[in-house]
């Protein structure tokens, strides 16, 4: 009998439209003999949907549209089995549309793929593909991130963390701490948002004031750091678990501005005949230098802390660790983590002899066999606790010594 898998994308996050491509590029890599796919769209209101027409790209010009011919369902619990009911049941109709045996959420961003869905996956007690709750919010929300990466010997940048009420309040003692501990230029950043929406480069105090403003917009809180101006971009994928993870192929992805933008890496052009690159259907794969235009000792060294970061977030899965080197002294640093990369990377893994279809059965299995090890975990245990209550609720009762 085939594996059941709900392949879960979308949400309501300001990279939708990236997910909708990574999840639906990966429905067409699996292997149809071992698994059969259901595809579970999330709308940007947090609905979710299936149906016959939610696994094809070309219906997502019209969502509107799509949806009304869909059928919105939620997730329950009946016996042993995580189900899809039918949300928009009618009459004599049943109420499960169908039943998952495994969740692979391919969501990027805020709401999504910072631990939300992993927690709500979690609660219906079904393996799921990808980090746990805590490694998934730690690799999104950017500042938390650098303070465990420091606090464990992983260079990474300094930066100020402030947040909309710090700023509302003075936004001028804001400024002042970032030009008291920073020279122009610096980058702005939310927190917590990925594809680069929201970053800017800022060379003066008035520039610095637009990017603050800007980058609020997506989030409540925002860091600011040095820009290395003479900087190389560089992308090492991690998969694994636990007990085992190999870094993949260095990737350098060619920016057209100061940054590298949300346009370099979904909307470029890519690469022309002749040139390295991750694969025309590939969007990280844009315009990149693959493998990376770096010598033996420096992606050496790029894989080990991309194994190291890995590790020490806990992660599971495959992750995208994006590093930075200052060409002026080599220095090399982790400048973000994405626990739920676009495309999943795997142009990164094909260039390191692994194809899409078995990088998916890896992360089925590595799912899999988390399942079974929490399954040998005590998660809860019986007490007589409750028995000192008596009917008449809490009502005039005297307080219990704990």
């Amino acid at each position: 009998m085939k594996i059941k898998v709900g392949v879960f994308f979308g949400g309501k996050s300001v990279e939708h439209e990236v997910s909708i491509i990574t999840a639906l590029q990966a429905v067409e890599n699996f292997n149809k003999e071992k698994y059969d796919i259901i595809p579970i769209y999330i709308s940007k209101q947090n609905k979710m949907y299936c149906g016959k027409d939610i696994g094809n790209i070309t219906n997502y010009k019209d969502i509107d549209s799509l949806l009304d011919r869909s059928i919105q369902v939620t997730l329950a619990q009946r016996k042993d089995k995580t189900v899809l009911l039918n949300c928009d049941k009618k009459f004599l109709e049943k109420d499960i549309y169908d039943y998952i045996d495994i969740a692979f959420p391919i969501v990027h961003g805020t709401n999504v793929e910072d631990g939300t869905i992993q927690g709500y996956l979690k609660m219906f007690n079904i393996p799921y593909v990808g980090s746990d709750v805590i490694s998934s919010a730690c690799g999104m929300d950017k500042y938390v991130c650098k303070c465990i990466l420091k606090d464990s010997g992983i260079p990474t940048l300094d930066c100020k963390c402030f947040s909309l009420k710090d700023y509302d309040e003075n936004f001028e003692k804001v400024i002042s701490d970032v030009e008291a501990n920073y020279e122009y230029p610096v980058i702005v950043k939310p927190v917590n948002l990925g594809s680069s929406v929201g970053i800017q480069i800022a060379k003066s105090q008035e520039e610095l004031k637009k990017a603050i403003e800007d980058a609020f917009t997506y989030s409540n809180k925002i860091l600011i750091e040095k820009a290395i101006q003479n900087l190389k971009e560089v992308n090492c994928s991690v998969l694994g678990d636990y007990e085992y993870a190999e870094p993949s192929e260095c990737e350098e992805p060619v920016k057209t501005d100061e940054i590298l933008s949300f346009n370099d890496k979904y909307i470029s052009e890519p690469v022309k005949a002749g040139q390295k690159m991750g694969g025309a259907k590939s969007m990280n794969a844009g315009v990149l230098k693959l493998p990376a235009d770096i010598s033996s000792a420096v992606k050496s060294k790029i894989q080990d802390l991309a194994l190291k970061t890995f590790k020490v977030l806990g992660c599971s899965g495959v992750i995208r660790i994006d590093f930075m080197i200052d060409n002026d002294t080599n220095d090399i640093y982790v400048n973000e983590v994405n626990t739920i990369p676009g495309s999943l990377s795997f142009h990164l893994w094909r260039a390191t002899n692994l194809d899409y279809t078995e990088l998916l059965d890896k992360l089925i299995d590595l799912s899999l066999k988390r399942n079974r090890e929490e399954k040998n975990i005590t998660f809860s245990f019986d007490s007589n606790i409750l028995s000192g209550y008596s009917s008449g609720g809490f009502k005039g009762a005297k307080a219990t010594k704990m």
